[in-house]
């Protein structure tokens, strides 16, 4: 079953792990379909959170993460790696949910390489998108949470908070 826009349309809070177990679905020009189980997500809220691109306000880059929820958010890293979010939440309250790694590929870079992922996916729908959407298939793992990576800039509290979502291995 495909998620829909109400799916992206709570607290990212709530999103993010909810995330966590559910297949990114990726359809090719040549109809072909590359799938993904999410491992790894990471939450993004509001201004106030010194991680998230929206806490220098209102900018052309972190304008999507004011808007709709449900819209994908790309952007580039270190000018070389493709980042996929998804906006959460309500209009005006920026949030996101990095997809920071898959069952198959460790790391948001690799995932999105994977996907073929690129900036011209940035501010589309995820709902009634067809190059890319997420499905769930009813599977629910054991999830941990862990601190955020990558954002030492951002300062010990927003650094440490526990809002990664890491689904546990089965054994």
């Amino acid at each position: 079953m495909r998620l829909g826009a109400d799916f992206f349309a709570r607290d990212v809070l709530d999103v993010a792990p909810d995330l966590v177990g559910k297949v990114l679905v990726r359809r090719l020009p040549d109809g072909s379909e590359l799938r993904e189980r999410i491992a790894e997500t990471e939450a993004y809220r509001g201004e106030e959170d010194k991680g998230c691109h929206a806490a220098k306000g209102r900018t052309p880059r972190t304008e999507l993460l004011f808007g709709e929820s449900g819209r994908i958010y790309v952007y580039l890293c270190y000018g070389m790696h493709w980042l996929m979010n998804v906006i959460t939440g309500e209009n005006g309250q920026p949030q996101g949910v990095l997809l920071r790694a898959g069952e198959l590929h460790d790391g948001p870079a690799k995932l999105t390489k994977y996907l073929k992922v690129d900036g011209s996916f940035n501010g589309e729908p995820v709902d009634g998108n067809e190059r890319i959407w997420f499905e769930d298939d009813g599977f629910h793992p054991r999830i941990r949470t862990a601190p955020r990576v990558g954002i030492d800039y951002a300062g010990d509290y927003w650094k440490s908070i526990e809002w990664r979502f890491i689904a546990e291995k089965e054994e």
